[in-house]
């Protein structure tokens, strides 16, 4: 009895009742059985820090200034990329690719400079692909749209009376989210053939070296080798999909150094993301 009231207090990770998911892919035209079978997997777990990390952010974002710590933080794990053997490395990356990034130059107006930073800073020039499944971060957030189902798991006196509409309202909107980018990301499985306990991720989801949502990958992905399929863990479709998406959101032939910034931080919207990608991008200019 005491072990099954400890449970209560404080859930187990790893464990979850998914039905109410289930039932809402099989009412969105997933076939039932894939979907049962699917959830039925061993390796499907619930993840709850995907939600807490996730509201965390955007209750501090909201209500309170990021700390001295937490900034200097962030800014650290960027500088590394601007560190002399890491620019030779992107640098080496890029005349390795040199035919292939001077096509795209051409085609989308994209610098090969651009692309290259951005797929160092994403995933260490596709190293780095991200230590969670894709399946179960999306899956897990998608769960949580009820702010009860997260609340033990989250830092105690993070919910204030000041606070819990709000969390409460973008533990919903966030949790409709990861249910769009986890129906994309089944469809973009199947279409591949893939398994999608098998996609390595982000904490949020995004995947491949150019690590986007699975939501972006047949609105800007592109099948650059042309052989029939959108590969975001293929180099080439990789490197012409940061184009693409870089183009259809405002990238020109020519542009101001902050127009530039703009347009990259519709990539990943942080102010030191997109500084540490064009410093980058300079630095790998002058080399050249």
């Amino acid at each position: 009895m005491a072990l099954c009231s400890a449970l209560l207090l404080f859930p187990v990770p790893g464990y979850a009742d998914w039905t109410p998911l289930i039932e809402r892919l099989i009412a969105d035209r997933f076939d039932e059985r894939e979907i049962r079978m699917l959830f039925e997997k061993p390796g499907v777990r619930f993840d709850p820090e995907v939600m807490t990390s996730k509201l965390t952010a955007l209750i501090n974002n909201r209500y309170r200034k990021p700390g001295d710590i937490v900034t200097r933080k962030r800014k650290r794990m960027y500088d590394r990329f601007l560190q002399p053997g890491v620019i030779e490395e992107a640098y080496a990356y890029a005349e390795r690719n040199r035919d292939v990034l001077q096509r795209i130059a051409k085609e989308y107006c994209v610098p090969k400079e651009i692309v290259v930073s951005i797929v160092l800073v994403e995933t260490e020039l596709g190293r780095v692909l991200g230590k969670r499944e894709a399946f179960n971060s999306l899956a897990s957030m998608a769960l949580c749209s009820d702010l009860e189902v997260i609340r033990p798991h989250l830092f105690p006196g993070l919910i204030t009376p000041e606070n819990e509409e709000f969390a409460r309202r973008r533990c919903r909107q966030k949790a409709d989210w990861a249910y769009d980018e986890l129906k994309a990301l089944i469809r973009y499985a199947s279409e591949r053939g893939m398994d999608p306990l098998g996609i390595p991720g982000s904490i949020y989801g995004a995947i491949g070296i150019c690590q986007f949502m699975p939501s972006k990958i047949s609105a800007y992905g592109v099948d650059a080798d042309q052989d029939g399929h959108i590969d975001v863990f293929s180099e080439r479709d990789a490197l012409y999909s940061v184009a693409s998406y870089l183009r259809a959101h405002g990238w020109k032939c020519r542009m101001s150094r902050k127009r530039q910034y703009r347009v990259i931080m519709a990539y990943n919207p942080s102010h030191i993301y997109a500084n540490t990608v064009l410093s980058v991008a300079e630095r790998l200019k002058r080399k050249g």
